[in-house]
């Protein structure tokens, strides 16, 4: 039997690798955490060129270069990096000015919906893997997350939550109707204990005793900068709600909470297990 020429063995490698999708060794930038874990689990790290400081998980991520926060980030310090392609979603707040020197530049900018849910999540997954053409590692991905959301407990008492977004004793703010949040609240059987807004909105000591939360999410950074549960019951109003009166905080990691990728089940299982 006849040896296979190298030019055929090359010209068959090619043809192969080209319809995988993901054997071009593409540097990817990503503007999202949760887009970045997602990137990740589907094999795709060591392609991975650059991420915003919310690409907090794995931890390897932070070894990376980082392109900044939301409206923070500059498009020189995106470009800088050379990347292939350049992955946001539509929650990420990249600024419409980014946006543009980004879709100028001549690099792919891909935009991917985030919506706030299990369904959401799940689709979001699939459809980077599809984009990276890693449609198998997606739905490991996804097979993973809804085992996980299958054990999450049912409340026999749902109980009012009040996220407190803090850094520092300045301006403190609470998650309103719509965010990340309150899905994550709605998902594990709670409630939000404060309505009537979306987005965020400062927290005052009035507003605070009118909800009267039985208990205060914080991340697990927030806390620490108000230096603590002692800290925390400082600021007017808290020590006179039922989370105060019963010290009932609970800190969660921010990108973990907030995230609805891969390991919401995972989140989800905590919270619950924390507000019980």
């Amino acid at each position: 039997m006849q040896p296979i020429p190298r030019f055929y063995i090359c010209l068959i490698l090619t043809l192969f690798t080209a319809g995988t999708g993901n054997a071009k060794a593409l540097r990817i930038v990503s503007a999202n955490g949760t887009l970045s874990e997602i990137l990740v689990g589907l094999g795709l790290e060591k392609q991975i060129v650059g991420v915003d400081v919310t690409s907090t998980y794995p931890a390897s991520l932070e070894k990376l270069p980082k392109i900044g926060h939301n409206r923070s980030i500059a498009a020189e310090g995106i470009l800088a990096l050379n990347p292939d392609v350049i992955v946001y979603t539509d929650q990420s707040m990249l600024s419409p000015a980014v946006v543009k020197q980004l879709n100028s530049s001549g690099k792919k900018l891909v935009a991917f919906k985030h919506e706030y849910s299990k369904e959401g999540t799940i689709r979001l997954i699939r459809e980077v893997g599809a984009y990276f053409n890693a449609h198998a590692q997606a739905e490991k991905m996804v097979k993973a997350l809804q085992a996980d959301l299958a054990k999450i407990p049912a409340p026999a008492n749902p109980k009012k939550l009040l996220f407190i977004y803090a850094r520092g004793t300045g301006t403190l703010m609470v998650s309103g109707s719509g965010t990340s949040l309150d899905k994550m609240f709605a998902l594990t059987g709670h409630k939000n204990a404060v309505s009537g807004f979306t987005d965020f909105k400062p927290l005052t000591a009035e507003s605070l005793i009118t909800a009267n939360p039985d208990v205060l999410v914080l991340f697990s950074s927030g806390l620490e900068s108000l230096e603590g549960m002692d800290g925390l019951l400082k600021v007017p109003g808290v020590a006179n709600t039922n989370a105060g009166r019963n010290r009932k905080i609970v800190t969660m990691d921010g990108q973990l909470l907030t995230g609805f990728g891969p390991r919401l089940g995972k989140a989800a299982i905590e919270l619950s297990l924390k507000v019980k």
